[in-house]
């Protein structure tokens, strides 16, 4: 589905019923899963080894949005997980069949992901930027952005690269954090025909003139270079809980799943300290992130974690603790209501790996 972001961003929307159109068809799926099996199996042993799995995790990875093996922490650590899906944590080789049950199982995983969350594929090349640099709004929004810079004793270079930072994909900038965003369009656009201006110190008349400056240079390396966005956004307005507190059936089911694994003591009974556990687990059925991906989701949790005094650590009956936490979602829902949440991301979509077996390829 071609979407359009202004004029100069075409957005290709993927919400995940590709992937399950593929997953769900039974002849389709099992083709797709002997062919990616077999080019993974290079000694042809009928079973993928560790090493033969990296290519696939490493696809799975790229799907995701993640960055490269090795370049960050967090990432590594997913990486790291989605490996011992596939090997259970301890086998050295994992036949077709158990193939197929993990990747079926990650992939309708992503699919349900990009359904609450539809990512939108955005071609950045310099129009948007162009637009709004020589748009009637252009000088408010950069003596607002002025405003939140804060560089003391910085020079006019410092202030234009923190306000580069804080424009969007909506004004035709991509994300600046981007190592290569950094090296292949600002710092080339911040030397490109730069004079000692750059190194003054910094007025906001100043600052004004040479910013224009340096985005148009930023949207002429765009437009030689167009960078590829992977863009997401999502509001988180209560409407997610609303739905499964109207559910009797859903609800009763959904808390049943979130205390099947809470320890219990020899009355049935369960620690208030496992309201947060139990409340992750209920969090995809309520159209809620997991705890701690979202600062202020967080915060609005913790404020109806306290209106319930959640974190006494009391001991409560298996109803009582059912109860605190349906009271904790609706709590959380009139919160969301009065001031929704939105979150958006962005993440630069690079030329795909060496190491990369396309084995997502048939589903995107």
């Amino acid at each position: 589905m071609e979407g359009q972001m202004k004029s100069g961003s075409s957005g290709e929307v993927m919400d995940g019923s590709n992937i399950m159109k593929l997953v769900e068809n039974e002849e389709v799926f099992a083709n797709f899963v002997d062919h990616k099996f077999e080019q993974l199996d290079l000694d042809h042993d009928g079973q993928l080894s560790v090493k033969e799995l990296e290519p696939a995790v490493a696809d799975i990875g790229a799907a995701l949005g993640l960055p490269a093996q090795g370049s960050s922490e967090d990432s590594d650590h997913i990486y790291s997980e989605v490996l011992n899906e596939f090997t259970h944590g301890k086998q050295e080789k994992v036949n077709k069949t158990e193939f197929k049950e993990v990747l079926s199982d990650i992939l309708v995983g992503m699919a349900a992901g990009l359904k609450r969350d539809p990512i939108v594929i955005l071609r950045i090349d310099g129009e948007d930027l162009l637009e709004f640099v020589n748009g009637p709004s252009f000088e408010s929004e950069m003596v607002s952005i002025y405003s939140q810079i804060e560089v003391p004793d910085g020079s006019v270079r410092d202030c234009i690269v923190k306000a580069l930072e804080k424009l969007t994909v909506e004004q035709g900038m991509p994300p600046c954090w981007d190592a290569w965003v950094v090296s292949n369009i600002v710092e080339p656009a911040l030397q490109s025909g730069a004079d000692n201006n750059l190194d003054k110190p910094v007025s906001e008349e100043t600052f004004l003139v040479e910013f224009k400056k340096v985005a148009e240079r930023v949207a002429q390396h765009l437009k030689e270079q167009p960078v590829i966005v992977a863009h997401s956004e999502n509001t988180f307005d209560g409407s997610g809980i609303k739905r499964l507190l109207s559910n009797k059936f859903e609800l009763d089911k959904a808390l049943n799943a979130a205390i099947e694994n809470v320890p219990k003591d020899t009355h049935g009974k369960i620690s208030k300290e496992y309201l947060r556990v139990a409340l992750d687990v209920l969090a995809p059925s309520a159209g809620l992130p997991p705890f701690g991906a979202v600062d202020q989701m967080d915060a609005i949790m913790n404020e109806a974690f306290k209106m319930m005094d959640a974190d006494d650590g009391k001991i409560v009956k298996e109803e009582e603790f059912k109860k605190i936490l349906t009271e904790i979602l609706g709590s959380a829902m009139l919160q969301l209501e009065a001031n929704p949440v939105l979150v958006s991301s962005n993440s630069v979509v690079h030329e795909p790996r060496d190491s990369s077996s396309s084995l997502l390829q048939a589903s995107s």
